[in-house]
């Protein structure tokens, strides 16, 4: 109980205005769950969940179309809280997204019913969800400029670069992945990374991909 209390203060700039009744009855609420890479823990109109805290691993926000096509719109990582699956609390806004589990994730879920009431209370947490929610959609319209407005190879290039500033110079991915990511098609994702190789920017093996020449490839990235 210390420990999940310690995870929430560390997540929510709020938590310490909160009285300790208040905590009690979050952490009370809460149960750690860890969700098996690829599951799904939020589709659109599934209803309202509350907030996720993730303890590990990451969780992917994305959209899909009528074709069944994915796009990627960010992701929530170690420490960072999904307020997506959190919609009901939020008056006029409605988020149809999936959320997916991009490794296995252990999760803190806060459930809405819980939430509410010290949302009703207290201002100051209702505003963080409404500033977080904020900040992911202008995540979610640099991704959409993206798509609409720059070339494939440039926008690898930023996935890439934004990928070995996180993880270092050896990505564990998949062009298919990839390609979800950036809301491409794999078969533009390997033209480009065929280009990058023969202009020495990464080596490609099976399942993951070594940056070799990674000032060449912020340039491209940041041009």
């Amino acid at each position: 109980m210390e420990e999940t209390s310690r995870l929430w203060a560390q997540a929510l700039p709020f938590w310490q205005q909160l009285t300790e009744e208040e905590q009690t009855q979050l952490v009370q609420s809460c149960r750690e769950q860890t969700v098996p890479r690829g599951d799904v823990t939020h589709r659109p109109r599934q209803g309202c969940r509350g907030l996720q805290l993730v303890c590990e691993g990451q969780l992917r926000v994305y959209i899909l179309s009528e074709e069944g096509r994915q796009v990627t719109l960010y992701r929530v990582y170690a420490g960072q809280v999904c307020v997506m699956s959190s919609s009901c609390l939020l008056d006029s806004l409605v988020f149809d997204v999936f959320v997916e589990a991009v490794e296995d994730t252990p999760l803190l879920p806060l459930p809405s019913a819980a939430l509410a009431p010290v949302l009703q209370r207290r201002p100051e947490a209702e505003l963080y969800l409404y500033k977080t929610a904020t900040h992911r959609f202008s995540e979610v319209m640099w991704r959409v400029q993206q798509i609409l407005f720059l070339a494939a190879d440039r926008r690898v290039a930023i996935f890439l670069w934004e990928e070995f500033q996180r993880t270092g110079p050896v990505l564990r991915l998949t062009q298919e992945e990839i390609a979800r990511y950036i809301g491409s098609a794999r078969e533009v994702v390997s033209k480009v990374l065929k280009y990058f190789v023969q202009e020495g920017m990464v080596t490609l093996e099976r399942g993951q991909i070594a940056l070799v020449d990674t000032e060449k490839l912020r340039r491209l990235a940041q041009m």
